[in-house]
């Protein structure tokens, strides 16, 4: 319980800018961190924290593709059983999407490199990881990070274009030379992964291209990785169950 406290406590106070990560399990106080520290608030909840922006944005931020990828505020109490263990567990699967944004931006340029063979293997891309690993991250070709395999078999390639990258987003220009060196090699598909976010210039940019060329977010690359139980590991699982109707309603038509 104490652990479960601090990683949400640790999670909050960062989200509001008054913590960061300096490297993997290492935090420290920010100067906005040291000037609430100095002002010697009586309490520190998410009634205090929502006087920062960045804090209101993260509690408030939707849905994207169907999934919740931000912590939610705390579900009614009026709310279904069932409908509270939703909420809640979409609560801790947009905690851990974030801790793993955080994880894989804090990582090196070689891990970040190894996460990506590992995720496209682990989407049923490349085939084995050996011989995924040969071919992304090998080609640096004006634009391109790598080639992989769509299947096992090989009958089609897919491009691969990854940024490690903290808060600057991806535009347009990075989407047209990935797309002019897809063109150039005579390619139809290509993924580009990044860590930040991509502009709406940089998605526009996409659909203009006959190319068939898939943008990979990070809090899309997060959602993913929790899908495919990478950088994951299951802790508890829940299973709900109902009564049967129908076993005791045969039961009853036993003479």
């Amino acid at each position: 319980m104490f652990a479960s406290r601090v990683g949400w406590a640790s999670t909050y106070l960062k989200k509001a800018g008054l913590l960061e990560a300096t490297k993997r399990g290492r935090i420290h106080l920010t100067d906005r961190g040291q000037s609430v520290l100095k002002a010697q608030p009586a309490k520190i909840d998410n009634e205090f924290l929502d006087r920062f922006p960045e804090f209101r944005e993260f509690r408030s931020r939707g849905k994207k593709e169907g999934e919740k990828l931000a912590l939610a505020p705390t579900p009614a109490a009026t709310g279904t059983p069932e409908e509270v263990i939703a909420a809640q567990f979409d609560l801790l699967q947009g905690a851990l999407a974030t801790q793993l944004l955080e994880a894989v931006k804090a990582s090196s340029p070689q891990f970040f490199e190894r996460l990506v063979i590992t995720l496209l293997v682990g989407m049923g891309y490349g085939g084995s990881f050996e011989e995924a690993a040969m071919v992304v991250g090998k080609s640096g070709d004006g634009g391109i990070d790598g080639v992989i395999k769509e299947d096992v078999l090989g009958l089609d390639m897919v491009y691969v274009q990854a940024k490690r990258w903290d808060d600057k987003p991806v535009g347009s220009p990075q989407i047209d030379q990935f797309a002019g060196a897809l063109q150039k090699k005579k390619a139809q598909k290509g993924v580009f992964i990044t860590t930040s976010t991509f502009t709406a210039d940089a998605i526009k940019s996409v659909k203009e291209y006959s190319l068939r060329i898939v943008l990979i977010d990070g809090p899309t690359l997060a959602k993913y990785m929790i899908a495919h139980n990478i950088g994951v590991t299951p802790v508890v699982p829940y299973v709900i169950k109902r009564l049967d109707s129908d076993f005791f309603d045969a039961s009853a038509n036993v003479s």
